[in-house]
């Protein structure tokens, strides 16, 4: 099984367990010691590999316990400190990663809840810790451009030089990234008037044309990536796709649904269903997902009153997703092979790229089943 699919395995157990997890210990259990076995590839129960509450002297700290050390080539390389699940990560849990990082040759440090995993080096200072993660993996949304370097750190390719080389990139495209994410959702003034200029014929950029500019950044910055999105849905579905406009020109409960939507004046209750662009951007992405396991002609949409239902076959029993985005917080609904939902949020409908893996497994699950 390759790192994909490793990780895939723990970010769907991830969904089905996290809310039950309410302490340090057992979200230790439950998702840092499966990611460090399963993942990193390291035995858990060897010693020699993993040291659990590794003590180190610190100056005049005596006896302090990092939670984890991993060993390769007969030396600690790794330093892991874990907090609960429900935790969200800061700075000052990563105290005693900074204090171990100098005394000890580990030159990988790692702080995680389970859910986000923060991996640190030295590359500003040599022996002291980054103040910030060079790679930053979320199990909830996970980012697959990031495995490659992922795989670099697991035991059977760990190499060194390797990593602290890679890392420094690493580190800057992924705060970029971050940037240019919070800049998409919510332009800031500083954003704006870079773009604005740029195309703006005034003398002056005043206050009013600030105002008159913000909200066709942040429209001109959707439209860009609806577009990105219907280039990736046009490869993967072949030059003879038909991809929906970025923007219609009528509103939403006006628009024409895809061919394979069923059309809510047949419904009891047409006139309160309304599939809308987001609806339709989503169930473009999983066809495009899940059309490596079957033909897209076998993946139907159904938009109902409450959420918009991905079927395979059009059959209500083979359910491959459910976009619940009639609500300020969107969340995609996947299912496991017991056809259970769960609802993962999502900020963004390409988020949903983040959760390929589990879609294309659920539509594998009915075809096995078939056959």
């Amino acid at each position: 099984m390759g790192i994909t699919d490793r990780v895939a395995e723990l970010s769907a157990k991830l969904a089905q367990q996290r809310a039950s997890i309410e302490t340090e210990e057992a979200t230790k259990n439950a998702f840092v010691m499966p990611f460090i076995g399963r993942v990193l590839g390291y035995d858990v129960f060897n010693p020699s590999e993993v040291i659990p509450e590794f003590t180190a002297d610190v100056g005049t700290k005596k006896g302090e316990k990092i939670d984890y050390a991993l060993v390769h080539g007969g030396e600690v390389q790794m330093l892991i400190e874990a907090k609960k699940v429900t935790e969200p990560l800061r700075l000052e849990h990563a105290s005693q990663l900074y204090r171990y990082f100098s005394v000890t040759n580990a030159r990988v440090a790692v702080l995680t809840n389970g859910q986000v995993w923060e991996f640190y080096t030295d590359l500003d200072q040599p022996n002291v810790m980054d103040a910030k993660p060079f790679l930053v993996l979320d199990l909830a949304a996970v980012d697959r451009t990031l495995l490659p370097e992922l795989a670099k750190l697991t035991r059977e390719s760990f190499d060194l030089d390797s990593v602290i080389s890679a890392a420094g990139e690493l580190k800057y495209i992924g705060a970029i990234k971050r940037i240019l994410a919070a800049e998409f959702k919510e332009p800031s003034e500083e954003w704006v008037r870079y773009l604005a200029v740029r195309v703006y014929s005034g003398k002056k950029f005043t206050t009013q044309a600030r105002e008159q500019f913000a909200p066709l950044v942040e429209k001109a910055a959707h439209q860009f990536l609806t577009e990105q999105v219907n280039d990736r849905l046009k490869t993967a579905l072949g030059p003879e796709a038909v991809v929906e406009p970025a923007v219609a020109a009528e509103p939403a409960a006006a628009r024409v649904a895809e061919p394979t939507v069923a059309d809510p004046s047949s419904s009891a209750v047409g006139e309160e269903v309304v599939t809308t662009e987001d609806e339709l951007e989503g169930y473009r992405i999983v066809r495009a997902i899940v059309c490596s396991e079957v033909p897209a002609g076998r993946v139907v949409a159904r938009d109902a009153k409450t959420y918009f239902g991905v079927l395979l076959d059009d059959n209500n029993r083979k359910p491959i997703a459910r976009l619940w985005f009639n609500r300020s917080q969107h969340y995609l609904g996947v299912f496991d092979e017991n056809k259970t939902e769960t609802r993962m949020p999502i900020n963004d409908v390409t988020d949903i790229y983040g959760h390929a893996d589990q879609l294309r497994k659920t539509v594998a699950g009915y075809l096995a089943r078939t056959t």
